[in-house]
């Protein structure tokens, strides 16, 4: 029955949690916390600050985090099976019918989705720089990485540059990272089989890409392409962003405007920003995995593979890496440098390949500010941006100039 009931509350959880990973967190806490009394507020808050510092997408891994100490892990990933499916399902629904629309590329709806897309993102590099670049030494890291990206752009040079910023992290904040192993959660598991699913993590990370090239077949690529996007992203749904926008449109899966439509979308559905993967997935070419739905679901496991390895190889451990503060001062360096990752990535492509004209920058303002100064909710913005796409188109057929 236990596994039954963390089930049903992450389903429940899965349907309604719209707003982004941080207003899941919100979501939790009232569930697991304050309704349930899964938890106290302290292991409630260690949880999240694990979850925070590794990399992947943070709601997801705090559900998978809960369920696993509820009820193993057989638990955890029932929590997250829960959490993610509706999402998944619509955006695989949605893959489908965005491949029957004719002219997609030309429609005015997709075109305010564009423009809703920037209007997300720059709330994200706000708030994230609000958070994370809390003086000079993590600004300065943010923008250098920024502009590295924006003069090196690639998926590669992303990689280089987080871990760049990670090392730059424990030599500069080494001293002043905060942290104490006093408040840490740890969990019961077995240490020796963490350290086995640890050591999975990293080969899966390493040998994937060489089987990929060794053997040349397109269905493993996509898999390397998107466990290592859920490897090395930190920060949540929106950083991912850029990096699998070049393992995918880069690399010809996907065309640039389906990209736009399925992200869009994504932010008007509750649940996970992850879920991102099951529509690409389902949005390619049918030859890959045989069938669209399959290619969905084969891509959203790919990319939540590394979350479930982190969490349950590094939950033994939590006492001892909350404590140390060459792990914080890393982290610390990673997240300055990713915020200056997605500043370059709401530059190019994301800016670049939607704002074409002034009314454009109209659109984007207002949509920026009913999510920043009315709290609107994502998904409503992309709706209104949806229908302001037609008004551009309305304004255009004026011709006033």
């Amino acid at each position: 029955m236990k596994l039954i009931n963390v089930f049903l509350i992450a389903l429940r959880l899965g349907v309604t949690s719209f707003g982004g990973p941080i207003a899941h967190v919100g979501y939790f806490r009232q569930e697991y916390v304050a309704r349930r009394g899964w938890l106290d507020d302290k292991a409630f808050n260690d949880l999240v600050a694990l979850c925070q510092l590794l990399p992947g997408p943070t709601s997801s891994q705090l559900g998978i985090a809960i369920g696993t100490l509820r009820t193993g892990r057989i638990g955890g990933f029932l929590a997250w099976f829960g959490f993610t499916m509706p999402s998944a399902l619509i955006l695989i629904a949605l893959a489908y019918g965005v491949a029957e629309v004719d002219d997609v590329a030309n429609s005015e709806w997709l075109h305010g989705l564009k423009l809703a897309v920037v209007a997300v993102v720059g709330l994200a590099v706000w708030s994230m720089a609000g958070s994370l670049w809390t003086d000079r030494r993590r600004i300065t890291i943010g923008i250098a990485a920024a502009v590295f990206l924006l003069v090196m752009p690639g998926a590669a040079w992303q990689i280089a540059v987080i871990v760049i910023g990670a090392l730059a992290g424990v030599l500069l904040f080494r001293n002043s990272a905060s942290g104490s192993g006093d408040n840490a959660s740890d969990s019961s598991g077995s240490k020796t089989l963490a350290l086995v699913i640890l050591a999975l993590f990293f080969v899966l990370l390493v040998t994937l890409p060489v089987i990929a090239d060794a053997t040349g077949r397109e269905d493993i690529d996509v898999f390397e392409n998107f466990y290592r996007s859920g490897s090395l992203v930190f920060g949540g749904g929106h950083v991912v962003l850029p990096l699998i926008q070049a393992e995918t449109v880069g690399a010809g899966y996907v065309d640039n405007d389906q990209f736009v439509a399925g992200y869009g979308a994504t932010q008007a559905v509750p649940g996970p920003l992850f879920t991102f993967a099951s529509y690409l997935g389902a949005a390619m070419d049918e030859g890959i995995f045989g069938q669209k739905w399959i290619a969905g679901l084969v891509t959203l496991v790919a990319i939540y593979v590394p979350s479930f390895l982190l969490v349950w190889g590094v939950l033994p451990f939590w006492t001892r890496l909350s404590g140390s503060t060459r792990v914080r001062g890393a982290i610390a360096g990673s997240n300055a440098a990713v915020v200056g990752l997605l500043l370059a990535a709401l530059y190019d492509p994301i800016w670049t390949g939607s704002v074409f004209k002034p009314e454009d920058f109209g659109l984007v303002i207002v949509l920026f500010g009913l999510l920043t100064i009315w709290k609107m909710p994502p998904w409503s913005v992309v709706i209104i941006a949806a229908a302001g796409g037609y008004a551009l188109a309305f304004v255009s057929d004026l011709n006033f100039y």
